[in-house]
């Protein structure tokens, strides 16, 4: 499947690789199919690149094997709606906030991840209420 993007043109997709967020992203609650881009296999930034509208696509990184003390516990309910039977189908990430004048000044929502469930191709932004987790966690440390 073809599908085309403002940031990358046009790409081609399995469609098996598309999420379906049951719990949408926070602000875009229309849009509900993604898909994760790899667009520099040596980057720790991949995209999520919606397939319903070409001119959203978020970065997104992965704060696991980073310096991030970081743990999640989903609660029941969003374990029963993306359908959570072991943690090993489970893919988390996080949007980052790139400012294109400071890329050092780069930030990452810590308290509201993206759950993906690689067997069932769901997927959903989860506020990890009580955390105590930042939406604006500075990913590198100022000098």
């Amino acid at each position: 499947m073809k599908i085309n993007t403002a940031r990358f043109g046009e790409i081609e997709i399995e469609e098996e690789r598309i999420f379906d967020f049951k719990l949408p992203i926070i602000g875009f609650g229309e849009l509900r199919k993604f898909v994760i881009v790899d667009v520099n296999q040596d980057s720790f930034f991949k995209w999520l690149q919606s397939t319903e509208d070409p001119s959203l696509a978020f970065p997104i990184i992965s704060v696991f094997g980073m310096n991030v003390d970081y743990s999640i516990d989903l609660p029941d309910e969003v374990v029963e709606k993306l359908g959570i039977s072991d943690v090993e189908q489970l893919l988390v990430m996080n949007i980052a906030s790139i400012p294109q004048d400071n890329p050092q000044g780069t930030t990452i929502n810590l308290l509201a991840p993206l759950v993906f469930n690689l067997n069932t191709h769901v997927a959903g932004q989860v506020i990890l209420s009580g955390s105590g987790y930042d939406i604006s966690f500075p990913l590198f440390k100022s000098n």
